[in-house]
């Protein structure tokens, strides 16, 4: 009696020890600046082709999370940065906030979108888009814009949205690439003289990269500076609104994911970190974006090609650089 007592606390034991390593899952935490559309999306793929990860997903804007992770720096809160901006990677790699890593099958990216070093690997583009209330237009008898220059003209007074660049990374792409137009980068101060031009027709600077997409669409303003899935969204859902790409060359960002340097849960952010350059990630990207960094994989056919829009060759490295120095005179000028 007492030996089958025995057996069966010995299967019982063996039973809840299987049940407990079924359950068991790695816990990574992802910090990101994804829109929370995407994430969403994303994650649905993520947590299906990856079961045995617990994934907590953290989502602050671009500039939000940068601070949150300086102030962070010397016992980091998450494991990894999934979907950030290259310029911000870019300065933290001087700061030793970021561990280099080889994911598997990075190989088959375009080179270009890796970092030499590996200290990131680059997933996706966005791209600054206008976002313009076609029936906004109608009403007021305003012509549709072609580029920024269009945008001086006093007719559009108090009828523009554009992102705060220190909170928001579509926000700083947009203010860059003006910048770099205007030879900021030998020198010349022409793109502050624009963007002080621009500032006078200026209805709100709006501390999210989406919103002021959001805010058109709804009829508050008739031109909101973006980016364009936002723009194929809305559209998509039947607003009044179409995308315009500046015909001066249209800024774009590379977003891309990191393995922090300091992670609690390395084991668990590689694997992650793994599954975010794969093929399955990237087909999830490509519903959101114009561009994906895996070759071969199409893009949504409601959106304009690629190929079809002008992009404007932004230097990742000088804005980097520059970073902290124009969003320091950017606030200065237009947040009084």
């Amino acid at each position: 009696m007492k030996s089958k007592w025995m057996a069966l606390m010995i299967s019982t034991i063996m039973v809840l020890f299987l049940s407990a390593t079924v359950i068991a899952k790695d816990k990574v935490t992802v910090y990101t600046s994804l829109e929370t559309d995407e994430t969403v999306k994303y994650l649905e793929v993520a947590r299906k082709d990856l079961p045995d990860l617990d994934i907590d997903i953290i989502r602050l804007s671009t500039g939000e999370l940068g601070a949150r992770m300086l102030a962070e720096k010397d016992n980091p809160q998450a494991d990894c940065i999934w979907g950030w901006a290259v310029t911000n990677m870019e300065q933290f790699i001087p700061l030793g906030m970021l561990e280099p890593y080889k994911p598997k099958g990075v190989e088959k990216l375009e080179k270009r979108f890796v970092h030499p070093k590996n200290y990131y690997v680059g997933i996706d583009m966005y791209i600054a888009a206008f976002c313009v209330n076609k029936k906004v237009l109608q009403e007021k008898g305003l012509p549709m814009p072609k580029g920024w220059n269009d945008l001086l003209d006093p007719k559009f007074k108090g009828l523009l949205a554009m992102p705060n660049p220190a909170a928001s990374g579509t926000g700083f792409l947009q203010v860059a690439s003006i910048l770099q137009m205007y030879g900021a980068k030998e020198g010349r101060e022409d793109g502050w003289e624009f963007l002080k031009k621009l500032d006078k027709n200026m209805g709100q600077y709006i501390k999210s990269g989406s919103r002021p997409a959001k805010m058109t669409a709804s009829g508050e303003f008739a031109i909101g500076a973006s980016f364009d899935f936002v723009v194929g969204e809305l559209k998509k859902q039947g607003f009044p609104v179409e995308f315009v790409f500046p015909i001066e060359g249209a800024g774009y960002e590379v977003e891309a994911n990191a393995l922090l340097k300091g992670a609690k849960n390395p084991k668990a952010a590689k694997k992650f970190l793994d599954w975010a350059v794969s093929a399955n990630a990237m087909k999830a990207y490509s519903d959101f974006k114009l561009g994906v960094t895996l070759p071969g994989i199409p893009t949504r056919p409601d959106m304009p090609k690629l190929s079809e829009i002008k992009l404007y060759p932004m230097d990742f490295a000088w804005q980097a650089k520059n970073r902290d120095a124009i969003l320091k005179k950017w606030e200065s000028l237009f947040l009084k």
